[in-house]
C-alpha cells in the first residue's frame, strides 16, 4: 500500500530538486544562463523553462486541475524546441517566476490529492495513471535535468553539487587538472590497449 509517508517523502525531495535547479542560475550572466552548451542546444534557462510546463501539465491537466495561464499544447507540433529555450524577448524572471508558479500550482495539487488519485496522461502508452506515478515520474525527470545542469555550470564556472552551501568542498584547481590528467591518461591507455 502507498501511504501519505511515501507522498511526502517524495513531495519533499522534489521542493528540493527544484531548488537545486534555480540555484544553477545564481551569478550567471544574463549571456551564461541562456547560451547553448551542447549541440543540441541545451541551456540552463532553457532546462527550467521546460521542467515549469512539465510541473504546470503534469500536476495540473492530468488531474482536471488547469494552471491557470497559457501552455502549450503537449501534442502541438514543436520544430524548434521552444519549451528549451528562452527567446530574447523571456526574461529570466519571467521563467523563473512561471517555473515557482507552476511549483506552487504543483504543490496544491499534490497537497490536495490522495496519493493514489486517478489521472489521465493521454500522451503515454498507459494513460490511466495514479498521482504516485506521476509524482516519481516528475521527480525523475526533474532530477535528470538537475544532472544536465550541473554538468552545464560546471563547464561555465567549475561550480558543482547539489546546494551553494557545499560548493566550497570541491577541491581547487591544480587537484582538479590533475584529476582530469590521469583520468584522460587512463582513457588514452584503456584505448591503446584495446586496439
Amino acid at each position: 500500500m502507498i501511504d501519505d509517508f511515501a507522498k511526502e517523502y517524495l513531495h519533499n525531495d522534489l521542493r528540493q530538486i527544484r531548488e537545486a535547479m534555480l540555484w544553477k542560475l545564481d551569478g550567471l550572466s544574463e549571456y551564461d544562463v541562456r547560451r547553448p552548451l551542447t549541440a543540441s542546444g541545451t541551456n540552463l534557462l532553457g532546462l527550467v523553462k521546460h521542467l515549469s510546463f512539465g510541473e504546470a501539465r503534469y500536476f495540473g491537466e492530468v488531474f482536471g486541475r488547469p494552471f491557470p495561464e497559457p501552455l502549450p499544447r503537449w501534442d502541438d507540433p514543436d520544430p524548434d524546441g521552444i519549451d528549451m529555450w528562452a527567446s530574447e524577448h523571456e526574461t529570466r524572471e519571467e521563467v523563473i517566476g512561471r517555473y515557482r508558479r507552476a511549483a506552487e500550482h504543483a504543490d496544491a495539487t499534490i497537497e490536495a490529492l490522495a496519493i493514489d488519485a486517478p489521472g489521465h496522461v493521454p500522451w503515454w502508452p498507459r494513460p490511466d495513471v495514479k498521482l504516485f506515478n506521476v509524482l516519481v515520474h516528475v521527480l525523475t525527470e526533474t532530477g535528470r535535468h538537475a544532472g544536465h545542469a550541473d554538468i552545464l555550470r560546471e563547464q561555465l564556472d567549475g561550480s558543482t553539487g547539489t546546494w551553494a552551501e557545499y560548493a566550497y568542498l570541491e577541491p581547487d584547481q591544480p587537484t582538479l587538472t590533475a584529476r582530469r590528467a590521469m583520468i584522460e591518461r587512463a582513457a588514452r591507455a584503456a584505448a591503446d590497449a584495446r586496439g
